[in-house]
């Protein structure tokens, strides 16, 4: 047998560098193009699981006990009671990006100082109205399921959204209807704010809560408003943007609207009243402090064909809708 030569080893050996090379050179980069894939997978992902563990513990004022649920259940507990389950979807999602506006504000920023230890909210209209859904299948019987699926759908299609200005989650104020207009912030409240400015909303007047007419005696009146009457029941002396009573002169006193409405237990703070005998007639026209997001007015431009992006930026002036993870900041997961 021949030795082999010097020379054929040599050009093996380079044939086998050859191949050998650019596995070497290329894997270290195939690696690192994976991982970067991976990472940012991670990432989305570390970002949906956050927003699905986020946690609301609610007070329930009746049996003053606490439940701690998601975030998303939560939401669709307070849109099945603050709105009908039968108004048009995109108002339910309007309500529903104002009830998660609220939870994450709240979250953030805390807000009712009157809470029990370790409760986020409670389940009255002090912070925003919630219904579990044992007493919401309590309440609607056999149409639980189709009504449920519906707010489900609202909640689903604004999930993880909340309404901004200046990169802050705004006061998203609401109510039930108004009297033709919604109300600057200033003029029911102490302080203006900037996305809460009066505005039209003819869509009201198919509300059942629009107009009410009621009688009341005059000694009740007296009593609650601390004021004797005469033939003369009252001067309206200025109203606001919102055509609701700014200041009346009653029995010598002067009030605003507000004192009035909230003394007399009224509807709204646009009332006008006649005397027959020994009592009042009192009209009233809308339902609320008329502040914000009018329900029945959000229903009826959904009925129009808006969808609840415009909805929400009709009623709330100058704002955005974004992702919770453009407020939270981390300081929302971090401490939930």
């Amino acid at each position: 047998m021949k030795p082999i030569k010097p020379i054929f080893i040599i050009v093996i050996f380079i044939l086998f560098l050859s191949f050998l090379v650019p596995t070497i050179i290329v894997l270290p980069f195939q690696k690192d193009e994976a991982s970067g894939k991976l990472s940012e997978e991670k990432k989305h992902k570390k970002v949906e699981e956050d927003q699905s563990t986020i946690e609301v513990t609610v007070y329930r004022t009746a049996s003053k006990k606490i439940d701690t649920l998601p975030m998303e259940n939560y939401v669709a507990g307070v849109v099945a009671a603050e709105m009908p389950a039968d108004f048009k979807l995109e108002a339910l999602k309007a309500q529903a990006l104002t009830a998660r506006t609220f939870i994450v504000s709240r979250l953030l920023y805390g807000g009712n100082s009157d809470l029990p230890e370790n409760a986020d909210v409670t389940d009255g209209v002090a912070d925003q109205a919630y219904l579990s859904n044992d007493q919401l299948k309590q309440n609607w019987g056999n149409q639980y399921d189709q009504k449920m699926e519906k707010i489900n759908k609202a909640v689903q299609e604004t999930e993880g959204k909340v309404i901004v200005y200046n990169g802050k989650p705004i006061d998203a104020a609401f109510f039930s209807t108004s009297n033709g207009y919604t109300e600057n912030a200033e003029d029911y409240w102490s302080n203006a704010i900037p996305y809460l400015k009066s505005v039209p909303s003819p869509w009201d007047k198919s509300s059942p809560k629009f107009s009410k007419q009621e009688t009341v005696p005059i000694a009740d009146v007296e009593q609650k408003l601390g004021v004797t009457l005469t033939n003369d029941t009252g001067t309206v002396l200025s109203r606001t943007a919102g055509k609701r009573v700014a200041k009346i002169r009653i029995g010598g006193k002067i009030f605003t609207g507000r004192e009035v409405r909230e003394k007399l237990n009224l509807p709204s703070s646009d009332f006008t009243w006649t005397k027959e005998g020994n009592h009042l007639i009192i009209t009233t026209k809308g339902y609320g402090h008329g502040v914000g997001m009018s329900q029945y007015g959000a229903n009826g431009m959904a009925e129009e064909g808006k969808d609840c992006d415009s909805i929400i930026k009709y009623y709330y002036k100058g704002v955005s809708i974004v992702p919770i993870e453009k407020v939270a900041n981390n300081k929302l997961m971090a401490t939930k």
